[in-house]
């Protein structure tokens, strides 16, 4: 016959072994029971907000095909079931800041706060940049420097090539000056 634990037995946590997952311990009638927590989280999701969820993960069922910063955002924040005030409050910025991180035409994302919100979302920070952001984040200059040199070319040959100026090439390449978007696009993304 299997013993019944009281309701009143006192129980205290022993450890912390994950992510919301406890392990916890009792005296009982002068015997140690061990037992195991885990702690679940179910967000309510407002109904409106349901069927914009709902629209947007028929659009991407695939993480691994979504390729826009702002895009990743929205739909790991979806699968994790919060609110964009929730994520907001935990990188510690305004609510409207996060917000614009959704919206498309977003070019840079600050690192600081990308590293808060891939931390609640589980992910990488490289995961949830898009290409553009990660050419900055893994650095320009020296990723433009490399593409010059292993074409054999000078500084002045090379901003010739792009038909651009010696001074901004100069500055891309010393990081004093950072790409814009579309110049990355149009010179530098890889297809």
């Amino acid at each position: 016959m299997a013993e019944r634990v009281s309701f009143e037995a006192k129980w205290r946590l022993l450890a912390r072994v994950g992510v919301r997952c406890y392990i916890l311990i009792s005296n009982v009638s002068g015997a140690v029971k061990v037992a195991p927590l885990q702690i679940l989280q179910f967000p309510v999701i407002l109904p409106h907000k349901f069927q914009d969820a709902e629209k947007f993960n028929l659009q991407f069922p695939d993480f691994s095909e979504i390729t826009e910063t702002a895009d990743k955002l929205r739909w790991l924040r979806y699968q994790k079931g919060l609110r964009q005030r929730d994520v907001a409050d935990y990188a510690g910025i305004d609510r409207s800041t996060y917000v614009h991180y959704e919206e498309y035409g977003k070019d840079l994302y600050p690192p600081e706060h990308m590293e808060k919100i891939a931390q609640l979302f589980e992910v990488s920070v490289d995961t949830l940049l898009d290409d553009y952001n990660l050419f900055l984040r893994n650095g320009q200059g020296e990723q433009i420097k490399a593409i010059r040199t292993k074409l054999g070319l000078t500084q002045r040959q090379y901003a010739d090539k792009l038909g651009v100026s010696l001074g901004n090439l100069k500055h891309w390449e010393q990081n004093r000056k950072q790409i814009f978007k579309s110049t990355w696009e149009k010179y530098f993304k890889q297809t």
